[in-house]
């Protein structure tokens, strides 16, 4: 046989080097290129709405970077580290910081906790099941605004709970103590996105299989075993997802405190990063120190994520 005939015609080398180029490049592209397609407007929603603007806020915080008007072209020059050392070194950053945590304390674990419960709950109703779920939402869609009024109205120093408290009540009030503000604010915030967090246990709870709640009958295990040895492990993933979703929400706290104690107050004791980087980038005209500010929350809050990754188990073994 040919030297000629062992590699082929020219047309079937062609051909070949074809086939592999198509290879390689769908590779390259996926299994589903089709994917790539549908996928690009968020990519690039992605891309201009969170990557590009957090890419920006780093360099302004390595930089003396100062808002000026429109088309007004003025030096801003490399600070290395200055403005996180200024971050670091502030007491109200780092209470705001405090404050965050003892909010994550109460909210994170009530959230995993009452949504996994309740919608263990909901998922075994067979009546009024659609009116108990849209019971449950109806805070998380409801404008916040509107929400406060009805909390200012419980809490504040005449309000409906004081008085069914009588003496018990706090002195000061809820919201003007510095001690009882920030766990209010919490349970506020608990309340107020429980029915979000019930939908995706909800969800979770509908890929268990039935054959193991029955498995687990038969072999004895009451109410409360079916629920901690089938149900928990069953949304170990949904849980992950929760611990995180809540953590950022603390972490992004805003709205709540800044409607329910007039902007952080009493004294500092419901500030919190997200407020600080507000008042400092646009209030006070130092966008530098607020963008260090976030770029320092951003990286706390990815490794307590990590953290709580490994914790509540995300990884498979």
């Amino acid at each position: 046989m040919s030297r000629r005939s062992l590699k082929g015609s020219p047309a079937e080398r062609s051909a070949d080097r074809r086939l592999a180029d198509g290879r390689n490049r769908k590779s390259f592209l996926g299994r589903q290129p089709l994917g790539l397609l549908f996928s690009a407007p968020y990519v690039i929603y992605i891309l201009g709405v969170l990557a590009f603007p957090f890419g920006y806020a780093v360099y302004i915080s390595f930089h003396d970077y100062f808002f000026t008007a429109p088309g007004v072209q003025v030096d801003r020059p490399f600070v290395g580290l200055d403005n996180y050392i200024t971050v670091l070194s502030d007491p109200a950053v780092r209470r705001s910081f405090a404050n965050i945590v003892i909010f994550g304390i109460i909210n994170v674990p009530l959230t995993v906790g009452l949504s996994l419960i309740l919608a263990n709950a909901l998922n075994r109703v067979t009546r009024l099941r659609t009116f108990f779920r849209v019971s449950y939402y109806v805070p998380y869609v409801t404008a916040s605004v509107a929400v406060v009024g009805v909390w200012l109205f419980l809490f504040q120093g005449g309000g409906l709970v004081n008085s069914l408290l009588g003496s018990w009540a706090p002195t000061p009030s809820w919201l003007v103590n510095s001690w009882l503000a920030m766990p209010t604010v919490a349970l506020y915030v608990t309340w107020k996105q429980l029915g979000f967090f019930i939908l995706l246990y909800l969800a979770a709870l509908q890929n268990i299989p039935d054959e193991l709640y029955e498995s687990a009958s038969v072999d004895g295990a009451n109410k409360w075993a079916q629920f901690w040895n089938v149900t928990v492990p069953g949304v170990r993933a949904a849980s992950v997802l929760v611990t995180v979703l809540a953590t950022i929400t603390g972490a992004n706290l805003f709205t709540e405190p800044y409607l329910l104690t007039g902007g952080g107050g009493p004294d500092g004791a419901t500030s919190s990063p997200v407020f600080l980087m507000y008042r400092m980038g646009i209030l006070q005209g130092n966008p530098d120190v607020a963008a260090a500010l976030g770029v320092v929350l951003v990286i706390g809050v990815l490794l307590i994520a990590m953290i709580q990754n490994r914790l509540v188990g995300g990884k498979e073994d």
